[in-house]
C-alpha cells in the first residue's frame, strides 16, 4: 500500500464514524459488474454481506447479470457513455467501485472514465474505490508510453483534483493472461514456451477473482484507506519461476524466454507496443512488489498464489497444452 497525495474529508458533512457504523445498511454501486474486475468486486461484497450491492451493466439480461441477481444484487442498466444512467445508478448510494476498460474502448477510455468521475463527484459519495494504474510516461521521464496504464493514471489525477473520497487500487498482471492472452506455445521439440520483455525481474500477478477480496474490506475500513493507493498482488515471481511452477504442476516442460522490447513491439497484434512498453516499464522501474503482496495477505490470508491458482485451473491448461481434459485428477 502506498500513501496518496491528499487528505479526504467525509462527503456532504457525514461524520466518518457514522458511515462506518451504518455501512451494512448502505449500497455500493459496482460499475462493470458483469466484467472481470467488477464481477469480482460484486461477488465478494455480496458474500461478505456488509453492504447492499447495485450492479451496473450494459447487459442486464445476461447470464452473469442473472447470477448477480440470484446472489442478492440489484441489477441496473447503464453505460459509461450515458451520463444520465450513471447519475441514476448512483442515486442514494453510499459508495461505488469503478473500473474502465482500455482494451474495449482504447483512447475513449479517458472520456468514459471522466463521465464516471463527474457523476461520482455530483453524487457526493462517502467512499469511491477506483481501479487505476501507475503513470508510466511520467515515471519514465517520457521514454515509455503505456496507454492502458497512462490513461488510468490520468483519470486518477483527475479524481484527486475533484477531491473525491477515494481509494485507488493498482491491480497486478492477471494470472488468467497465461490462459487467454499470453499462453505457453508449443515448440518444435514438443516443449512449451512463453516470453515477454520482463528480463529476470519479478512480475507481480494476481487472479482477477481475488481482486474483490481486497476491494470489499477496503470499503469496510474507510478510515484506513481513504486517499491511499492499494496494490493488489497475489504473487511476485520471475518469468522463470512462473515457468517452473507451470512445468511442475501441469506436467509439461515449460520455459520462459526474455523477448527484447523492440522485438515484442514488432509482433504486430493490436496493443503489441503498449504491452512491450508495459513489461519494459516493470523491468526497469518496479524491482518487486513484496510490500503490496504482504499488505494483501494481511487483508486476505487465503489469497491465491500462482501455484494454488494453477492447481485449480489444471483443466483449463489441458486445453492450452492440446490435451483432452483429464477425467479425474
Amino acid at each position: 500500500m502506498r500513501d496518496g497525495s491528499f487528505t479526504p474529508s467525509p462527503a456532504r458533512g457525514i461524520p466518518l464514524e457514522s458511515t462506518i457504523m451504518d455501512a451494512k445498511n448502505r449500497t455500493i454501486l459496482v460499475v462493470g459488474a458483469t466484467g472481470a474486475q467488477g464481477g469480482s468486486a460484486a461477488r465478494h461484497l455480496l458474500s461478505r454481506g456488509k453492504f447492499a450491492v447495485r450492479a451496473l451493466t450494459r447487459h442486464p439480461d445476461s447470464d452473469k447479470a442473472a447470477a448477480l441477481r440470484k446472489a442478492g444484487a440489484e441489477v441496473v442498466q447503464g453505460d459509461l457513455d450515458d451520463r444520465e444512467s450513471l447519475r441514476a445508478a448512483l442515486k442514494g448510494c453510499y459508495g461505488a467501485f469503478g473500473v474502465t476498460n482500455f482494451w474495449e474502448h482504447f483512447e475513449q477510455e479517458y472520456g468514459e472514465g471522466k463521465n464516471l468521475l463527474d457523476a461520482v463527484a455530483s453524487a457526493g459519495l462517502t467512499h469511491f474505490v477506483f481501479s487505476t494504474l501507475p503513470y508510466c510516461k511520467k515515471i519514465s521521464g517520457g521514454t515509455l508510453e503505456v496507454p492502458h496504464f497512462d490513461l488510468k493514471a490520468q483519470l486518477e489525477e483527475y479524481a484527486r483534483r475533484l477531491k473525491l473520497n477515494a481509494t485507488f487500487i493498482h491491480c497486478a498482471f492477471y494470472f488468467e493472461n497465461f490462459l487467454f492472452f499470453l499462453p505457453p506455445k508449443r515448440q518444435d521439440d514438443g516443449t512449451f514456451a512463453f516470453g515477454f520483455p520482463q528480463g529476470d525481474v519479478p512480475l507481480a500477478g494476481v487472479s482477477v477473482e481475488d481482486m474483490g477480496s481486497i476491494v470489499a474490506p477496503i470499503f469496510e475500513r474507510p478510515d484506513e484507506y481513504l486517499g491511499k493507493v492499494v496494490g493488489i498482488v497475489g504473487d511476485d515471481l520471475t518469468g522463470a519461476q512462473y515457468a517452473e511452477k507451470m512445468a511442475r504442476i501441469l506436467g509439461n516442460k515449460v520455459v520462459y524466454n526474455h523477448i527484447p522490447r523492440e522485438t515484442f513491439a514488432s509482433f504486430g497484434f493490436p496493443g503489441a507496443e503498449d504491452l512491450a512498453n508495459m513489461f519494459e516499464f516493470n523491468r526497469l522501474y518496479i524491482p518487486n512488489r513484496q510490500a503490496d503482496l504482504h499488505a494483501c495477505r494481511a487483508l486476505n490470508p487465503k489469497m491465491q498464489t500462482f501455484e494454488t491458482w494453477l492447481k485449480s485451473h489444471r483443466g483449463a491448461f489441458d486445453k492450452v497444452f492440446g490435451r483432452e481434459q483429464a477425467a479425474t485428477r
